[in-house]
């Protein structure tokens, strides 16, 4: 009986447990596959960077990359921040003021605010459209124009070029407009080691920053190739470029055809070169570079058709390109490990996809809307040189 006894508490104990085996091998199966799908997705990080972006609460928003969580705050003294411009080295960041007026200088290791100014003085209102910091961080070439309330009305003065050195913290010369060409907008770049400044038009002047004088001019208007036409910048995206170049979707008019041609460039400023691959018909994609510059990616988007753009950078071609639900505005900019594509603009959200496939993984909130362009800074991202 007592044998009897001991080998039924046995098989009791073995029922049991082949009874909690089947128990959990049934609670597995009930996950699958929608929920293993989502707990894959889930493990899918764009790697261990940050991403930085103004919002509305008047801060610079740092969010971890791989937990996708915000992490730290710069309170701005300025308010709520219009734009980002990162330096040349990526240790600052140059923020304009929502009402266009107030420029702040950020130290991004130390979250701290170097100097804030203004170009504004007594009834004078000065508006900077945009500026050009200088890549050693001596100066920064701003365009502006004021406008000065008299009695009965605001005298609204003409677009004003001029160099603010950061030392001194004023303005130290106007610039002349090249060619007597003033311009309510200008594309300007500066030389990696800030000596000289392009300014981009028909042609390219290129001006001495010593006495800001024409040294030469770079011919763009003609056809850098016999039987093609006048190319035209468009989207750009050089935050991972090497100092001097920049990549993007550029325009050509085709003489032939008479129609927009678009197609993967990149400009030289050194060189004064322009590499044009065309792609097709000209179409309004966006553009944003993976930081190994293998990839691009682009946005195209019209009034109830949004559409991902994948570009092979290493073979200028198009890779594919998949309908997909957007949303009026966007801006894109792509993972620092080139896995993730994060869809942003208009709003308090950042949506991640999968860059491969197009997949929507997830969304990022955040408690505030976005004011400004979003930049994906890799960890331990090395100090980009600049000559002296």
């Amino acid at each position: 009986m007592i044998q009897q006894s001991a080998r039924g508490r046995t098989g009791a104990r073995m029922l049991a447990s082949i009874a909690a085996l089947l128990a959990l091998a049934a609670l597995v199966s009930a996950q699958s596959p929608g929920a293993r799908l989502a707990a894959a997705s889930a493990t899918q990080t764009g790697g261990n960077g940050r991403l930085y972006i103004g919002t509305y609460a008047g801060d610079i928003q740092i969010f971890d990359e791989a937990s996708e969580k915000l992490v730290e705050r710069i309170a701005l003294k300025t308010g709520i921040p219009r734009s980002l411009v990162p330096s040349a080295d990526r240790s600052r960041f140059y923020v304009l003021d929502s009402t266009l007026e107030k420029i702040e200088i950020v130290d991004v290791a130390t979250r701290q605010t170097i100097d804030t100014f203004t170009l504004s003085e007594g009834n004078r209102r000065t508006r900077i459209t945009s500026f050009q910091p200088d890549p050693l961080n001596r100066f920064l070439i701003i365009l502006s124009r004021s406008a000065t309330k008299l009695r009965d009305r605001w005298d609204i003065g003409p677009s004003t070029l001029q160099v603010f050195d950061l030392a001194a913290r004023r303005v130290t010369k106007t610039i002349a407009w090249p060619q007597g060409d003033e311009r309510e907008n200008a594309n300007l770049r500066l030389s990696p080691d800030g000596k000289l400044l392009y300014f981009f038009g028909e042609d390219v002047l290129i001006l001495d920053t010593e006495d800001f004088g024409e040294v030469e001019t770079w011919p763009l208007s003609r056809p850098f190739e016999s039987g093609l036409g006048r190319i035209t910048f468009g989207p750009v995206h050089d935050f991972y470029d090497p100092p001097g170049i920049f990549t993007g979707l550029f325009t050509m008019q085709d003489p032939v055809q008479n129609r927009r041609m678009m197609g993967i460039g990149r400009v030289d400023l050194a060189g004064k070169r322009v590499d044009f691959q065309p792609l097709g018909p000209a179409q309004p994609v966006s553009f944003a570079q993976s930081p190994d510059r293998k990839r691009g990616y682009g946005l195209f988007s019209e009034i109830g058709r949004y559409e991902f753009w994948t570009f092979d950078l290493e073979r200028n071609t198009l890779v594919s390109r998949q309908e997909f639900q957007g949303r009026p505005r966007m801006g894109l900019r792509v993972s620092s490990n080139g896995r993730l594509l994060y869809v942003y603009v208009a709003g308090a959200t950042i949506d991640v996809y999968e860059a491969t496939t197009y997949k929507h993984l997830r969304t990022i909130q955040m408690n505030a809307d976005q004011t400004t362009e979003m930049f994906v800074v890799p960890a331990a991202a090395p100090v980009r040189p600049t000559a002296r």
